[in-house]
């Protein structure tokens, strides 16, 4: 009989790193669900185009990313001089970190790294650094890992046999290292032995719900239903939905989160009907330098994504867009967040 660890060991992954000869791959999740692309990331202007075209997405996912990118930016200058390699490091760290504003865990990732090279001494080889670099790299996949095992763990309590669990957008595998944010507690319950109902928002406009989502828990054997986004609300006041679990890509100190372009309706909707509105998360995903969702920087992305979908025009060409990727979730809809920790709910206070 399979085990729970080779049935959580089956999950897709969304990053691998080679450590013989320091090859990073992602899995290109633009192609989801009609093809499975795993893609060598060589130079970091194509790790860069990797997470601003959201071929590896979701908040750990960028961050792991850029770690590595990072990484393979450096590779062939080992050679150069300390100094040079120091200011190399610093200007890819810059340049990657702008790729995707609003997820805090690529700027926690890169700055992790630059604290590496800010340590370094200045008699070391440009050779020791980077072997100090690529630890570091490893050290934050790895830890995502387990990061997103214990959210599995802690989540998997709040899912009894039978509910009905809703989630938005894509937090699962292929937005971790690990086995997800979101959808670990869903992957935990299910290996466990609970059988339940998933609901799977679409997530307009890139569909990140339908194309990730729900072939992931279809993958995985959990039964999932894919709904238009509208439908939520319904789901909810027809008493299908018992609890509700997003992931996030960045928490205020308040507990304010953003997350997907949806979230808050999704909170507000979950608020009306009692339904339990929960936020999944690593606890690097906190910026306690963010007192509110006003202090979140809210990334807009280009008409192009609401205008066509996989290049079919749905309307004019020339109509204005507007197209926030993300929205801010107040933290008063939020029931708890589960996280490495444990489940931490109210009252909010990241700040210390």
């Amino acid at each position: 009989m399979e085990t729970k660890e080779a049935r959580l060991a089956a999950i897709p992954k969304a990053i691998l790193f080679e450590e013989e000869g320091d090859r990073f791959y992602i899995l290109d999740q633009t192609r989801l669900p009609t093809e499975e692309v795993i893609e060598e990331q060589t130079n970091v202007e194509q790790v860069y185009d990797s997470i601003y075209q959201l071929k590896v997405r979701g908040a750990p996912a960028i961050g792991i990313a850029g770690a590595y990118g990072l990484l393979i930016s450096l590779r062939d200058a080992v050679s150069m001089p300390r100094d040079d390699f120091v200011a190399l490091a610093r200007k890819n760290a810059e340049y990657l970190n702008s790729s995707r504003p609003t997820a805090v865990n690529l700027s926690w990732a890169l700055n992790r790294m630059l604290t590496i090279v800010d340590a370094f001494p200045a008699e070391g080889s440009a050779q020791e650094l980077y072997d100090l670099l690529r630890a570091e790299a490893i050290a934050i996949h790895q830890s995502d890992i387990a990061t997103c095992r214990l959210i599995g763990e802690h989540g998997a309590t709040l899912i009894d046999e039978g509910s009905g669990v809703m989630t938005l957008c894509n937090a699962g595998a292929l937005a971790t290292g690990g086995i997800g944010t979101a959808l670990a507690p869903m992957y935990v319950a299910w290996a466990d032995g609970k059988r339940f109902k998933a609901y799977s928002n679409e997530t307009r406009p890139l569909l990140q719900g339908a194309r990730i989502t729900s072939w992931e828990l279809h993958h995985f054997g959990v039964d999932v239903t894919l709904i238009v986004d509208s439908v939520a609300s319904y789901l909810m006041k027809l008493g299908k939905v018992d609890l509700i679990i997003v992931g996030a890509d960045r928490v205020a100190a308040n507990g304010d989160t953003a997350n997907k372009i949806g979230t808050s309706s999704l909170a507000i909707n979950a608020k009306h009907y009692g339904v339990p509105f929960y936020i999944a998360c690593p606890y690097s995903t906190i910026d306690p330098s963010s007192k509110s969702g006003a202090d979140i920087v809210v990334e807009e992305r280009g008409p192009e994504e609401v205008i066509y979908i996989k290049g079919q025009q749905i309307a004019p060409a020339d109509v204005k867009v507007f197209n926030p990727a993300f929205d801010v979730t107040d933290h008063e809809l939020i029931a708890g967040f589960i996280t490495e920790k444990g489940i931490i709910r109210p009252p909010y206070d990241f700040a210390n």
